[in-house]
């Protein structure tokens, strides 16, 4: 029996999409960890403050190594990698679904819009879970409020233990917040990706095709790190939000993001709703210019059209 054409091509574009996960986890991680540690301490009445990302990264290091910024690493390459996976391969399909027989050229917001929140809310699923898993052990390490005798051993440790505390209900505290989150921010990124190298290819298009890999290159660096800064940069507020739910270490804690902004807000000004904005806007750049250019490269490798 044949393989449908179309269907192998939906196949590579998952397989590219996860690819590039891999690549966001390799090179944002550390990035990652130091917002999460700003995001928790800087917004609460108790504990240490750090007084930036860089002295954030420092105290990791001085005190746990460059294994301390890849703290709950494990959880995010299995999370980012089915996520990115997930996210690439249905924005690409729904937008094609979209497309149908329009023949317009250029980006088109009634088709990027609708397939980026689609893609955005189905991977707010998969994400909410890994990421308290690894939000909460992130949280746990250098300069951690949290006992020593309290602390989880690993990423499954963390996992069962809220299981049997909390429930499956509690893998996925901060869902709502994390719905919002990706929904929105993908949004953001897909609309500023899309247009920005469409411009790009239009610009260069006379460049000469012995240099067509070097502009591909350049051009999904540029297209996907300004895509991931304007993600942060929009949904920066409802991720503070997101990380305060899930390593609340009250199980009645509120789970509006609204009011928990409303809350950082009285204590820690503008200023705590924006916690971590150093290193999430740092780390948004080269680590979506790496999925970026991954997922450009690996949808070239396997023949897809794009």
């Amino acid at each position: 029996m044949g393989v449908d054409a179309a269907e192998v091509s939906t196949y590579k574009e998952y397989v590219a999409g996860l690819l590039a996960g891999v690549a966001t986890v390799i090179i944002g991680h550390p990035f990652d960890t130091v917002k999460v540690k700003l995001q928790k301490h800087n917004t609460d009445a108790n504990g240490i403050k750090y007084k930036n990302g860089l002295h954030c990264a420092a105290r990791i290091l001085r005190n746990e190594g460059v294994r301390g910024l890849y703290r709950g690493a494990s959880s995010s390459f299995v999370g980012m990698g089915f996520e990115s996976s997930l996210l690439f391969g249905i924005y690409s399909q729904t937008k094609h679904s979209l497309q149908g027989k329009l023949h317009r050229s250029g980006p088109q917001p009634v088709i990027i819009v609708p397939s980026a929140a689609f893609s955005g809310a189905i991977i707010s699923f998969v994400l909410c879970p890994t990421e308290l898993v690894k939000c909460r052990m992130q949280v746990q390490g250098t300069d951690a409020l949290i006992p020593r005798s309290s602390r989880y051993t690993g990423p499954i440790d963390c996992a069962l233990q809220t299981l049997r505390s909390e429930g499956v209900a509690g893998l996925f505290r901060g869902g709502v917040t994390t719905f919002l989150r990706e929904s929105l921010g993908n949004v953001m990124f897909f609309s500023v990706y899309e247009y920005i190298r469409h411009f790009m290819h239009l610009q260069l298009r006379d460049a000469s095709s012995r240099h067509e890999g070097f502009t591909d290159l350049g051009i999904g660096i540029i297209s996907g790190g300004l895509g991931g800064v304007a993600f942060w940069s929009a949904v920066l507020p409802l991720d503070v939000a997101k990380t305060i739910i899930q390593t609340d270490p009250d199980r009645n804690c509120t789970r509006n993001p609204l009011r928990v902004l409303n809350l950082v807000y009285r204590q820690a000004g503008i200023r705590g709703c924006y916690a971590g904005l150093g290193p999430t806007i740092v780390r948004a750049f080269p680590a979506n210019a790496a999925a970026i250019v991954t997922w450009e490269f690996a949808m070239k490798i396997l023949a897809v059209r794009h």
